[in-house]
């Protein structure tokens, strides 16, 4: 698929929803070896998330919705808040990835020979705006998107998924969150039933296949996207963590995670095992670029202003390697690990 390509046009500031709290420098015996090993393994590269999820629980909230979360039955969604607050420029990121979100939440296009595939479309009063206006900005057409790939359901990632499937695209999910996302009170548009994903599942469009794995953990159905990324000559293959925020913490919104079967420590096991999992999967070292459905996590704003003043031959700003993609996954894993020690320590 051709398209023009416009100046990239970089977010200069970086998402203010999710607060960043700094892990303790010494941190309690009980969660130490973990909490050590995440910060070493973050560096500055993943500072953002080891300073979100290897820190102490907060304390408990009281229910609510919020932009991520949901809403109570009865009222149905908050209303959509300024859009000075959210919009932001679409952007090229390599020759077939493009940005199509918001400040604080991404959607990406793929383009291939045969269509466009819209990973997390945002919510359902943005995606209007941010997907389908950001594909025309970009010179691509709206009307080529093929598939809607959502990466867990909630409203921030899923609920546009149902404007695009009403303009034919097919929706493509895990069972289980299939099942969250028809469990889920609150009133915004839910898209029908359609794709259900498996672990390895190959989605195969043109000359372009993404492989989506299942990665529980940020909901019981989150998937993990490998997308083929190309740069000029050079083929580079990106790891899209599908969730990221350890949303049983703290009640208010997501409180709908913890139950008799599924108790907190479920949750951070099931996270542990994913990122583990990941860690293997991307072993033999071709992954070397990480991606995320928000921009603080892959350092989007930093890379974007290095990709616009970026000289021929020099190398590209997202092509981080297959060892920082390892220590991404690291601090995934062990900042999940230190979890339910924070409040349970070993006797």
């Amino acid at each position: 698929m051709k398209a023009s390509v416009l100046a990239v046009t970089v977010l200069v500031a970086l998402p203010t929803a999710i607060t960043l709290a700094q892990a303790p420098a010494t941190p309690p015996a009980a969660v130490a070896a973990q909490v050590n090993a995440a910060r070493k393994a973050a560096g500055q590269d993943h500072s953002a998330l080891f300073n979100n999820i290897c820190t102490p629980p907060p304390a408990p909230q009281p229910p609510g919705g919020g932009r991520q979360g949901g809403a109570n039955a009865q009222q149905g969604p908050p209303p959509a808040p300024p859009r000075s607050e959210w919009a932001a420029e679409p952007a090229k990121v390599f020759d077939n990835l493009y940005f199509v979100g918001e400040k604080e939440y991404t959607a990406w296009a793929v383009t291939t020979s045969a269509g466009i595939i819209i990973i997390d479309p945002l919510f359902e009063y943005s995606v209007e705006d941010q997907v389908i206006g950001g594909l025309k900005k970009l010179g691509l057409d709206p009307g080529m998107i093929r598939y809607v790939v959502v990466s867990h359901a909630h409203r921030d990632h899923v609920a546009g998924a149902a404007a695009l499937q009403n303009r034919g695209a097919r929706v493509l999910m895990a069972e289980e969150d299939w099942v969250w996302l028809a469990n889920d009170p609150a009133r915004w548009p839910k898209a029908k039933r359609d794709i259900v994903v498996n672990d390895g599942y190959k989605l195969t469009l043109g000359d372009t296949t993404l492989t989506l794995y299942l990665t529980p953990g940020h909901t019981p159905g989150t998937i993990s996207t490998l997308i083929p990324v190309k740069d000029g000559a050079r083929t580079h293959t990106a790891l899209l963590w599908g969730g990221t925020g350890f949303n049983w913490r703290g009640g208010g919104g997501n409180n709908r995670y913890i139950t008799p079967a599924r108790p907190a420590k479920w949750w951070y096991d099931q996270y542990a095992a994913s990122a583990a999992k990941m860690k293997k999967i991307t072993q033999p070292g071709s992954v070397d670029v990480v991606l995320s459905n928000h921009p603080q996590y892959d350092n989007y704003a930093p890379k974007q202003a290095a990709l616009a003043t970026r000289g021929a031959g020099q190398p590209h700003p997202w092509v981080i390697g297959a060892e920082s993609v390892q220590r991404f996954l690291t601090v995934a894993e062990e900042c999940a690990k230190a979890g339910p020690l924070w409040v349970n320590p070993p006797r």
